[in-house]
């Protein structure tokens, strides 16, 4: 099938109504922190799709922040999906897994229950740039065993750029990568002036983040480190590159999480219950987490738990149209 589908577009329907999710900046911590530039989860909206959280960071320069050099930490209830454009970062887990995430490689890492891993940026590495994303896991599948999958996707040719897709389907190519829900995520070039009408599934709800260059998508401009939101319905995405500089963005895709959760630090659940003994048990090295072998320092301890109980948070229901 094409992936630039005009003919499919009904010139008389109403536009989609987009929502521009705008970044946020969040230190990731120690003397030269790293800033990572962050639009989900929040306020107006937890998720799209299962994909709850969303951090895009870069160009860093390594020689100005000391780059990335995250200790062992654990996670639950999730999976954590690594995509980089510029740089390399060494990953140990509790699997045993040491692996490279690097530029246009796709690393997802499965906790269910329980993982712990390290991140740390490796020597040759200047500059860093890339997505840090996760995903929620429904209830039924919340406490599956550990996981680790590597995919390496190739360039799909479109009428003006290129797609990588690393989870899903999309431009005729689907990725073997294995998701809980359907799910859709993918790197899209595009060049100056640039048109490119994708077909999609319309049980899905979309996320557009924009990492370079101007992107008019469903019909609203959007600028670098935006986030732009379409609910369901749509069979068709158009992006256009209204920049004169090449674009990149990245695609988020999946059916609506029908579920709440409690999302705090590095763990999902469903209950204030959950959190807090998901803490207990890292706090006191339990072996629901493992441990990370050839990392040459301590784990992170957590933090302290806020005052008040945690609530469940899901996507603000708006009524039909």
């Amino acid at each position: 099938m094409s992936t630039t589908e005009t003919d499919l577009v009904d010139p008389n329907a109403a536009a989609p109504r987009l929502e521009v999710l705008p970044p946020r900046d969040v230190p990731l911590g120690g003397p030269r922190a790293m800033t990572v530039r962050r639009t989900l989860p929040q306020r107006s909206r937890t998720l799209i799709g299962a994909w709850c959280f969303v951090d895009h960071y870069g160009p860093d320069d390594v020689a100005d922040t000391g780059g990335m050099d995250v200790a062992p930490h654990p996670h639950t209830g999730l999976q954590t999906v690594s995509w980089l454009f510029t740089g390399e970062i060494e990953h140990r887990d509790s699997l045993g897994v040491h692996a490279y995430v690097r530029p246009g490689e796709v690393n997802l890492m499965t906790s269910g229950h329980g993982i712990s891993h390290s991140e740390v940026s490796t020597p040759d590495t200047t500059t860093l740039h890339g997505v840090q994303l996760w995903l929620a896991l429904p209830e039924e599948h919340r406490h599956t065993g550990r996981d680790f999958h590597h995919h390496a996707p190739a360039p799909v040719a479109l009428d003006g750029g290129e797609a990588r897709v690393f989870l899903g389907t999309l431009a005729g190519d689907t990725s073997p990568v294995p998701t809980f829900t359907p799910l859709l995520g993918a790197e899209i070039a595009l060049r100056p002036g640039a048109t490119v009408t994708l077909s999609v599934d319309p049980a899905f709800e979309h996320g557009l983040l924009v990492d370079a260059g101007e992107v008019d998508f469903a019909g609203t401009p959007l600028k670098p480190a935006d986030l732009g939101y379409l609910a369901p319905g749509p069979t068709t995405l158009t992006l256009t590159n209204i920049g004169d500089t090449d674009a990149r963005t990245i695609l988020l895709g999946g059916t609506p999480f029908e579920e709440q959760i409690v999302m705090w630090w590095n763990f999902i659940g469903r209950t204030h219950e959950d959190i807090v003994q998901a803490r207990a048990d890292w706090q006191a090295a339990a072996d629901r987490f493992g441990e990370v072998q050839g990392y040459p320092g301590d784990r992170l301890p957590a933090p302290e738990l806020p005052g008040t109980p945690l609530k469940p948070r899901g996507n603000v229901r708006r009524p039909a149209r």
